[in-house]
């Protein structure tokens, strides 16, 4: 099969095309051919070499597919050879074929493309587990989402929203902003000329917000503490702007405050597989219904995965970035 391999650690000019052996399905796995990979963060953090591969995972990267089932273990599941699925991998998306655990596997929801598809799974998985079953978001409370034009801030948006939460977020230019704001986010803040921090407070009544997902820590980590409510929680999910900051117990002591973080490739398989019935009920109506649509920004042939990170790295794409094979 052709595939996108890292021949070393370094600039997007690693990324090349090379034949690799068609991948073999164990018990509880599903050999799918694939017929588009999302595009994300991670894989450009593991071609620099800052994001290892988990034991037993492929070294090919993509995290996310959409593609038909061909092989494997279906015993007990609602699937059958030739369905169309998207599904979480630990790695191996950017290939014509790969393997995926059969509870991390969601049937392709009716009236989407298997490109739209491809871009649901290492997003909307990750919102739900650190939005809602890490920070148990709840009825009546806020959200605020940093990076609000990423894949993951443009499903954040649309998956509270959906399920009826007021959603804030923070984006870099005024045409993101408004992108952010037709999906539904109450107020999109321009970081470049706004002070998100006095924005939140003026606009919530100096309350603040509820919970905070975040993928930029560093020095956000203050500001953050001080746009969340009493009893608020901050979710952190990267570290764009670094892993070091002062942090201010007293005001976590007298607030109440929870700060927490998570990492969702090497969780287990069971772990993973939980979140996808979660989503499978909860979202899912949401995406077949239309109220949640796809927000691809670029399509890229599978031989110019280079060309999908520099764009990925330039940060001016709003939603997804996905890879047709």
């Amino acid at each position: 099969m052709r595939a996108i391999e890292i021949t070393q650690y370094g600039k997007p000019e690693v990324l090349q095309l090379c034949e690799r052996p068609i991948p073999v399905c164990g018990q509880g796995e599903v050999l799918i051919k694939v017929h588009a990979a999302g595009v994300n963060r991670p894989d450009v953090l593991q071609r620099l070499g800052h994001y290892p591969v988990p034991p037993g995972a492929s070294d090919l990267p993509g995290l996310e597919l959409a593609g038909t089932i061909i092989d494997g273990d279906l015993a007990g599941t609602e699937f059958k050879l030739g369905d169309a699925v998207c599904a979480l991998v630990s790695g191996g998306a950017y290939a014509e074929f790969c393997v995926a655990a059969v509870g991390q596997c969601l049937p392709v929801p009716q009236g989407w493309s298997m490109v739209a598809a491809a871009a649901l799974p290492e997003t909307f998985f990750t919102v739900w587990s650190n939005v809602f079953d890490r920070a148990y978001l709840a009825q009546g409370e806020t959200l605020l989402v940093h990076g609000g034009g990423s894949g993951i801030g443009v499903a954040a948006i649309q998956m509270a929203t959906a399920l009826g939460f007021d959603v804030w977020v923070t984006a870099g230019s005024d045409e993101k902003c408004a992108l952010a704001e037709a999906l539904g986010a109450v107020r999109a803040i321009n970081y470049r000329s706004e002070d998100f921090e006095e924005v939140i407070l003026r606009e919530t009544a100096g309350r603040g917000v509820d919970v905070i997902l975040d993928m930029v820590a560093g020095k956000y980590l203050s500001r953050n503490l001080n746009c969340l409510a009493d009893e608020g929680r901050l979710v952190v999910i990267a570290l764009l702007g670094g892993a070091k900051a002062e942090l201010d117990l007293a005001q976590i002591l007298r607030r109440r405050l929870h700060v927490t973080g998570s990492s969702l490739r090497p969780r287990t398989t069971e772990f993973k597989a939980a979140i996808a019935r979660r989503l499978r009920q909860q979202i899912w109506p949401h995406l077949e219904s239309g109220q949640i649509k796809p927000v691809i920004h670029q399509v890229f042939p599978l031989a110019s995965a280079c060309e999908a990170h520099v764009l990925m790295e330039s940060n001016a794409h709003f939603g997804k970035i996905v890879l047709s094979i």
